[in-house]
Parts: C-alpha cells; structure tokens; sequence
C-alpha cells in the first residue's frame, strides 16, 4: 500500500522529469517504471544518510536513463548531461512539476466559478486588493464582497476534497 502511493506520488514525475530532458513520452514512461521497479527491488539498501528519498529516486532514473540510452545505441552521455547538471538535490524537480500541475487543478476548479465570485477572488488574492478597496472599485457592499469570496473558497475547498477522495 505504501509503494502504491509512493509510485502515484514519483512516477508521473520522473515521466515529467524525464521528458523535460529530451525523452520521447514512451521513453520517459519505461524510464518511469523501471525506476520505479527498481525502488520496490532495492527498498532495503535506501540508507536516509546518505540520501533523501526522492534524490535517491531521481538518481535511480538518471541511472536508468543512460542504461536506456546505451541499449540503442544513442551518443556517449557527456560529463555535462542534463540528468546530471539538473538532477534535483532533493525535491526541486519535484517540487516544479508538482507546482504546475496545482496551477492546471487550480485554474480549472477557478473557470467553474461564477462570474462574480472569479472577480472577487481575483482582486482579492491576484491583485492582492483588500476587501474594502474591491468593495469600493466594484461599487459594491463589504458584505457582499466577503460573502462572494467565502462561498467561493467553499466552492474551491469541496472541489478539492472531492479530487482527493476520488484518487
């Protein structure tokens, strides 16, 4: 159960990761597996001392990367190769991937919205605008203004949860 969740959490990043650096999708998917194969088979050697867990994942990729790249015959790997120079040190890749694809979530769970309460919420947290000054440009009531950013953030809230139950 705990390599289930631990195979959802890496193994689109790593596809990302590796795609980022040039590989085909179907490369970058059977990178994927393999390394995360290879996490199942060598969980006992992971040593937290020497590593974290996700460099050690990304390290295993790179790893598997090259392995994939010497089998068909591509160009020697140069000293300088992406997978080394932007390996992440812990979790930076991971990290940019992740961030992304909570922009993507966020901005589709924002589009089904109304119209007003997008508004608001834009103002409010993209404008950075205090509800006084969004009440006082929009020619509307303070109490009118809270309301539409709370319902709005129930809106976001539950969508969310119901995301998160649904994986």
């Amino acid at each position: 159960m705990a390599f289930a969740g631990l195979f959802r959490h890496y193994a689109p990043r790593l596809k990302a990761f590796m795609m980022k650096g040039g590989a085909d999708p179907e490369a970058a998917q059977e990178i994927a597996q393999e390394a995360m194969i290879m996490v199942w088979r060598k969980a006992a050697s992971f040593d937290r001392g020497r590593a974290s867990a996700a460099t050690w994942i990304y390290t295993i990729a790179r790893n598997k990367r090259i392995d994939l790249l010497r089998r068909t015959g591509r160009p020697a790997i140069e000293a300088e190769d992406w997978l080394t120079v932007y390996a992440p040190e812990d979790e930076a890749a991971d990290t940019s991937v992740l961030a992304g694809q909570t922009y993507i979530r966020m901005k589709a769970l924002m589009e089904a919205l109304s119209a007003d309460q997008l508004m608001v919420i834009r103002k409010a947290f993209f404008e950075d605008k205090t509800h006084t000054a969004i009440a006082e440009e929009l020619a509307l009531p303070l109490g009118t203004v809270k309301s539409r950013i709370r319902l709005a953030l129930a809106k976001l809230r539950e969508a969310l949860e119901r995301e998160e139950k649904e994986q």
